[in-house]
């Protein structure tokens, strides 16, 4: 009777081992996908850099840098009072960039708060000699 309750312990445990040796791979295996296959970065912008802005539907910002290119916004939603007035950006002491899907702003007369949405590729404006 003793044999058959070493041989049962030595099977649970064996198969213990299997189980434990799967889920090891397995862990190693994701934490091996999270690393090769890192978040693309948000587009950040500094404000400090930013000569114009302007909103003609509350759904689209238009951003114009001191070096000339100018970036678009799809705001994550709809921001209508911002059409009409200006506004002031939420950021941390000390921070002066807004990146895409993270940064708000509040609109300035209504209080409405607006969040940054996806960037388009920058576009440079042309400056054509006469």
């Amino acid at each position: 009777m003793v044999d058959s309750k070493t041989r049962a312990g030595r099977r649970l445990e064996n198969a213990m081992k299997k189980i434990a040796a799967a889920l090891t791979l397995a862990g190693l295996t994701f934490a091996s996908l999270a690393i090769a296959a890192p978040a693309a970065a948000n587009t950040c912008l500094d404000t400090r850099k930013m000569v114009s802005s302007a909103s003609k539907d509350g759904r689209i910002m238009v951003f114009k840098m001191r070096d000339g290119t100018t970036w678009v916004n799809h705001l994550q939603g709809y921001c209508p009072d911002l059409k009409f007035t200006g506004f002031a950006w939420q950021l941390h002491a000390g921070d002066t960039n807004v990146c895409e899907n993270e940064n708000t702003f509040s609109v300035l007369q209504s209080g409405q708060s607006c969040t940054l949405g996806k960037f388009d590729a920058p576009m440079m404006e042309n400056h054509t000699a006469n």
